[in-house]
């Protein structure tokens, strides 16, 4: 043998007899499953070692994610066998969506690699990895496994680039937070389902959404549907157990996965149009048309219906039906009318909202002018027929013609868009978010269920030989609604004084007593229209004054300011945004019964307390409401440390809700 043979054999024997570091565990075989240790590292080089938890499931067998559904375990480790680690933590891929038993479950099937973040306890020192992992895989049964693997890392050595690739594909797959360029939205929770509305950088392709919410929730299967070319989410979870604790939502989308904490609100997202939830939402629309009737802006108008109804006693029931729905044909295309409005102004830029026509004087004027028309009819001033001229119609609201049906239907919608009732802002915010055939099919709802009350009565005429014979308690009658619906007009001239200062308002409301006395010398169709004519120009020609907005420097109340709400809560304080009109009804029930009363003012006192008067266009005032979904109001927010996005509050406050919402958001 030569001396450069000799070298080779004693150098390959040297090899032979040391140790070799591998990447990777011996496999170690369950009943179902095969697990391995892994790590990107062939040795310690650092703190930290990159290692990977990889299982190898059989076909048809699956184990869970870290919340597994209804059923199942996640995976639990122990490494206290370990040598020189001081931690070993375990991150979760995107699960996917399986049924087992059928009940819902979240995990994983075929091959599955956990990644592992080692810490050791001395860096750069050579470290022993000892894991035993117990898992629980299902099929026709469930089997709990116990693995035990271990892994040498000496001091030093390279990067063993199979292991760190495989790892670093896994890696890629656990959810990562808002870079990923998805955020929720809007999310509500009750006692039936989990709703939420969550937006993309790019479109999504084949969503699924996994919600955790503590040891106990369990959701079902969602309905999830998309819109805005898919780039909007829209997903409802039937509740299944009620959970305690935060809410975190991981949407996953292919490659993509986003964990989002989520605080649920008390407002409901909508779904985006088409199929059943558009039905849904007509529904909805058709419902807040009917409770409209029995706000206080429509009910003097249903009441003139209702006294024309009594003198219709004696006339024969096919007329009372045409005239009823005639009526109902004037509500529904009004509501028509205002959708295509809507939609001309949407398509040309303007901001569109619910009931602001009420922030135009012009508007104001000439609604104030047909409530005089309207009074003067009753008082009796104003009682003769006009042949075909246009007043007609709006001059006889308690009259036998056709035309003083229809307008009397298209009277009572007109006085309806300042209020807001219970279902009214769910629809219009639907509506005003979707495209035209939305806005169109929506507000049809909504006219159609204001118009119930007389397509009731056209359905059954007969209803009418039921009520009280005419006699003289008819003129009485008259004259309460005509003072009704001059009380109406006084506070039309206040809500124009709000926006366009105390001289127009006088202006108008001089003319409009002028009308009246004119109605009643002279009775003629000229007298009508002139006076209504002078109203509107009066409106228009006078420049509005400006308008010191007493309410919003009194009290509690101090100016909006929207750029002070996020200042106000980084230095710990609670934020109470109220959005509020003269012409907004409800706003000022709102505020009546709660906000100005009790616990709630009280409270109120405690914190930052923002009005915005919305009287007046305010462009500042309508992107805020539309960053909130909302194109009407009232509308009311509360801010705080435990909730810097804001608690958006239901449009009919209650003490209980307010207050709930104010600790909140107090953290």
């Amino acid at each position: 043998m030569t001396n450069s043979m000799a070298r080779f054999f004693i150098f390959l024997l040297t090899l032979l007899a040391s140790p070799i570091f591998a990447a990777e565990s011996d496999p170690v075989r369950g009943h179902a499953v095969t697990a391995t240790l892994l790590t990107a590292e062939e040795g310690v080089a650092g703190r930290t070692v990159s290692a990977g938890l990889k299982l190898e499931l059989d076909d048809g067998w699956k184990t869970y994610w870290r919340s597994p559904g209804e059923v199942g375990l996640p995976p639990e480790l122990d490494w206290s066998g370990s040598e020189n680690v001081e931690t070993v933590a375990l991150a979760y891929p995107a699960p996917d969506r399986f049924v087992a038993f059928d009940i819902q479950n979240f995990g994983y099937g075929g091959e599955v690699v956990f990644p592992l973040t080692v810490t050791l306890a001395e860096g750069a020192a050579a470290a022993r990895l000892n894991i035993s992992a117990d898992l629980l895989v299902c099929a026709d049964v469930c089997i709990p496994e116990t693995v035990e693997m271990s892994l040498d890392l000496p001091a030093g050595g390279d990067i063993d680039m199979a292991s760190a690739d495989l790892l670093a594909d896994w890696i890629a797959r656990v959810p990562g937070g808002d870079e990923v360029g998805v955020a929720i939205e809007a999310v509500h929770l009750d006692d039936t389902a989990l709703t939420l509305r969550a937006v993309s950088d790019e479109p999504f392709r084949s969503p699924d959404v996994f919600p955790e919410m503590g040891a106990y929730a369990a959701f079902d299967a969602p309905d999830i549907r998309l819109s805005e070319h898919g780039r909007v989410l829209w997903a409802s979870l039937p509740v299944l157990a009620a959970g305690e604790g935060a809410l975190d939502l991981t949407i996953v989308d292919g490659p993509r996965a986003a964990t989002l904490r989520a605080e649920p609100g008390p407002v409901m997202p909508l779904p985006p149009a088409g199929g059943p939830a558009l039905w849904w939402i007509l529904m909805i629309a058709a419902l807040g048309g009917l409770v409209l009737n029995l706000m206080p802006c429509v009910l003097p108008v249903l009441s003139i219906k209702l006294a024309s109804a009594l003198q219709a006693t004696d006339r024969p029931l096919a007329r009372v039906r045409t005239g009823f729905l005639a009526s109902a044909a004037g509500v529904v295309a009004f509501f028509a009318a205002l959708a295509l409005a809507l939609v001309a102004l949407r398509g040309v830029g303007v901001s569109v909202g619910w009931g602001v026509q009420f922030q135009q004087p012009v508007f104001l004027a000439f609604v104030i002018g047909l409530m005089t028309l309207f009074a003067a009819n009753l008082f009796g001033a104003f009682e003769m027929r006009l042949g075909s001229v246009a007043m007609t119609g709006m001059a006889k609201a308690g009259g036998q013609g056709l035309r003083g049906d229809f307008a009397t239907g298209a009277f009572a919608a007109l006085m309806a868009t300042p209020c807001s009732a219970p279902f009214i802002g769910t629809a219009v915010t639907y509506a005003l978010t979707s495209g035209p055939a939305e806005i169109l099919a929506v507000f049809l709802a909504m006219g159609i269920g204001l118009a119930l009350p007389y397509l009731a009565v056209a359905a059954r005429p007969s209803l009418v030989r039921k009520l009280p014979r005419p006699g003289r308690w008819m003129e009485t009658l008259k004259i309460v609604l005509g003072l009704l619906l001059m009380a109406t007009v006084l506070w039309l001239l206040t809500v124009l004084a709000g926006a366009a200062g105390l001289r127009v308002a006088l202006i108008v409301g001089g003319l409009a007593i002028a009308l009246l006395v004119a109605l009643k010398v002279g009775r003629t169709a000229p007298v009508a229209g002139a006076g209504l004519a002078a109203l509107v120009l009066a409106a228009a020609l006078v420049p509005p004054a400006p308008v010191t907005r007493v309410s919003s420097v009194i009290g509690v109340w101090q100016p909006f300011d929207r750029d002070r709400i996020a200042a106000e809560v980084a230095d710990g304080q609670v934020v109470f945004v109220d959005v509020t009109a003269d012409w907004c009804l409800t706003c000022v029930a709102n505020k009546r019964l709660v906000l100005d009363r009790g616990e709630v003012a009280a409270a109120l006192g405690a914190v930052v307390a923002l009005q915005a008067d919305w009287t007046r266009p305010d462009p500042g005032i309508a992107n805020y409401l539309e960053a909130h979904g909302r194109f009407g109001i009232p509308f009311n927010a509360v801010y705080g440390p435990g909730a810097p996005d804001g608690i958006a509050l239901p449009e009919l406050l209650t003490e209980g809700a307010v207050l709930e919402a104010l600790a909140r958001a107090g953290g």
